[in-house]
């Protein structure tokens, strides 16, 4: 998979994407992450990235004209993958973990990073396919939202976790929240690990993780087993 971000602040997303498991990912070729400097892409000495709105109202826009030409240069580069082009917006849909996987099937995301007011709309109408949300609240700006989906994303290729079916037991995945986790020691600060998980019986330790998933789910989530049943 290819991952372009534009963003006029791409410090704030280099070091998060060489580390962990983005970076193992990036190592082993299964994903190839390019940042762009939406600032290299301007033509005054100023480099600059935003205007006043039209129309008057608080707050800056990202000009249309920095991010066509960086576009250009992306479409150029791979023309033959017609690229899922995202903004990161209050606006989009609100991302689900069945988005995630739902992205995975796409071999070139490129993310789009709004910063103060937003975006100018014929940068939307002109290239972006999906608008999409990480949740009812605003951010300085969409570097943030954007390695979240990235991260959310990535993960769930094949060879980038060394056993898949941890991702598969992630919560939301199966439809609910996971089940509690323990490691060692069995004993700690007087709290002990449930005599099940060290029992050695698989069948039975299977069925507690299955009570507890659902268990979690019902006290802090019933809304996810009302969409369960309702597919």
């Amino acid at each position: 998979m290819k991952i372009d971000v534009i963003t006029p602040f791409p410090e704030m997303l280099n070091g998060f994407f060489q580390e962990s498991m983005l970076k193992r990912a990036q190592e082993k070729e299964i994903v190839a992450i390019k940042l762009w400097d939406l600032r290299e892409f301007t033509t005054d000495k100023h480099k600059t990235v935003d205007d006043y709105p039209f129309g008057g109202g608080a707050g800056m826009i990202l000009k249309p004209e920095p991010f066509f030409r960086v576009m250009d240069r992306i479409l150029k580069k791979r023309t033959k993958i017609s690229p899922k082009v995202i903004l990161m917006t209050p606006q989009g849909e609100r991302f689900t973990q069945d988005r995630a996987i739902s992205l995975t099937k796409e071999n070139h995301l490129v993310f789009l990073c709004g910063h103060y007011r937003g975006v100018d709309q014929r940068v939307i109408e002109k290239y972006v396919t999906d608008e999409i949300s990480i949740g009812d609240y605003i951010l300085t700006g969409g570097e943030l939202a954007s390695s979240v989906v990235i991260d959310a994303v990535v993960r769930l290729l094949p060879g980038v976790l060394g056993d898949f079916s941890s991702a598969e037991g992630d919560s939301f995945h199966s439809g609910q929240l996971d089940h509690p986790h323990y490691t060692r020691p069995a004993e700690f600060c007087g709290m002990k690990v449930p005599d099940i998980l060290l029992s050695g019986h698989h069948a039975k330790i299977g069925l507690w993780k299955k009570e507890q998933s659902e268990k979690y789910t019902r006290e802090r989530r019933p809304d996810l087993l009302k969409k369960k049943k309702v597919k």
